[in-house]
């Protein structure tokens, strides 16, 4: 099977306090009412991530934009911000050659270095604006909006260094936005530039496998067929309400009465490969964002997700998640194969901490790692879980994203709040523009001059 979710550790069965099988059992109806629900959500265009991996005309939107660029660019800068940029990042990470933007370009097979800047610390940026070639540069501005301030606040500042060297900003910017709606396209019809679609019933952190990711992806090479692909197969696997069946549905499950009915309100995700390390931030994102609401009788809900990566967080986060507070699920992800192995060879049999090591390798060791922490969580009722991935390419990694979006789409069913919107970042966002002048935040302003200001009596 090419993705399998053992949950052994999260039951009654195996750990103290864990699931019960009647728990387990009794959440049927919830889960066949929330499977029910999201499929109307999808019928209606409400949500609209699924149907987009079967959608050969966005696809190509990307595809074809990528081929009419090739060889035209030694380095690729996406301009972004949250669900705009993690996603790329975690495609970067896992599908491309470990350095790839220290390559040569030869092994580049003559594709472009892939940046992501997501966020506005201008020292980051003016490091990377420093280094690059403007005319061999290629910036891919992306905000559904166009209102995001961080990423228009970064297309400003770029645009005006194509001004002062008197480039035509056409050939070196493109736009990935709404297909209607937005700043960016006016914007894109003044200048010239060429606007790709984020369909307008996908949201951001939803967005990975649509041309916020597909086209930073195929510019760099990587397989954007297999990793739809992949996708479209996991989504076919959980279109079911049987719980047993439907490893998105099982795992929403498992979070949501892990925290509910027995206080876990933290879920830690710890890949155990480097190439998925970043896979965690965007779940983090994902998770965070959907599930974390006031839902409407006033009740606040939702599992705080923390980011940890195996086996390195066993020498800091695990001993945390062994001995600290007992509100904690793990949420480990292995990979059966390695693309390669490093065998550990013998020499030094006197020494005993040393010499057990001959004959094993770095691939072997992952695993013993992972199974070892998995079991010694387990022995001290710590629950968690494992998704085993058969390997880290194109058409596993679609599956692992599609498995993760349909989880969060059904735990917000499960919580009984909206996944797909975010009314907990509009206040801070409001009272940015409010200090940046932007028109039409004059009732921004006055609720923030309303607050307390600075008191030196609480400063030190």
């Amino acid at each position: 099977m090419a993705l399998r979710v053992d949950y052994t550790n999260m039951m009654a069965t195996a750990v103290a306090g864990g699931i019960t099988e009647s728990e387990w059992t009794g959440a049927a109806s919830a889960v066949e009412a929330a499977h029910a629900r999201f499929r109307e959500l999808t019928a209606s265009g409400v949500a609209g991530f699924v149907d987009v991996v079967a959608d050969e005309k966005l696809l190509d939107q990307s595809l074809a934009f990528a081929a009419s660029v090739e060889g035209k660019f030694d380095d690729v800068v996406v301009l972004g911000i949250g669900g705009s940029a993690l996603g790329t990042i975690a495609l970067r990470t896992a599908l491309l050659p470990y350095g790839w933007n220290a390559l040569p370009a030869a092994k580049r097979n003559g594709k472009p270095r892939l940046h992501v800047l997501d966020n506005v610390d201008p020292v980051t940026m003016a490091a990377l604006l420093d280094r690059l070639e403007l005319p061999r540069t290629l910036w891919i501005v992306i905000s559904k909006s166009g209102g995001t301030a961080e990423t228009m606040s970064q297309f400003l500042i770029v645009h005006a260094r194509y001004a002062a060297a008197g480039i035509a900003p056409a050939g070196n910017f493109a736009f990935v936005t709404d297909p209607k709606q937005g700043a960016l396209r006016p914007l894109a019809q003044s200048l010239g530039v060429r606007a790709l679609d984020i369909p307008a019933n996908i949201g951001g952190r939803f967005s990975v496998l649509t041309p916020v990711g597909i086209l930073p992806a195929a510019l760099a090479g990587i397989d954007v067929r297999a990793l739809l692909a992949g996708a479209a197969d996991m989504a076919a696997r959980c279109d079911t309400q049987e719980l047993r069946r439907n490893p998105a549905a099982a795992y929403a499950t498992l979070q949501w009465l892990s925290d509910t009915a027995h206080g876990k309100t933290i879920n830690v995700f710890m890949p155990y490969s480097d190439q998925l390390r970043d896979l965690a931030d965007w779940f983090v994102q994902l998770w965070a964002e959907s599930l974390g609401k006031v839902r409407r009788d006033g009740t606040f809900v939702g599992q705080t997700p923390l980011a940890a990566l195996g086996a390195t967080d066993q020498h800091s986060q695990v001993q945390l998640f062994m001995e600290g507070p007992e509100n904690k699920t793990v949420t480990f992800v292995a990979v059966k194969e390695r693309a390669v192995d490093l065998a550990m060879a013998g020499g030094f049999p006197d020494v005993t901490g040393v010499a057990y090591l001959a004959g094993h390798s770095l691939a072997e060791l992952m695993s013993v790692e992972l199974r070892a922490t998995a079991g010694a969580l387990a022995r001290r009722s710590r629950p968690n879980l494992t998704i085993e991935i058969e390997r880290v390419d194109a058409w596993h990694l679609g599956g692992l994203i599609m498995l993760l979006e349909l989880a969060t789409a059904y735990a917000g069913q499960l919580y009984g709040v909206d996944a797909f919107d975010q009314p907990g970042v509009e206040l801070g966002k409001q009272f940015a523009y409010a200090m940046l002048g932007r028109p039409g935040s004059e009732a921004a302003v006055k609720e923030w001059e309303a607050l307390p200001k600075p008191d030196a009596r609480w400063q030190v």
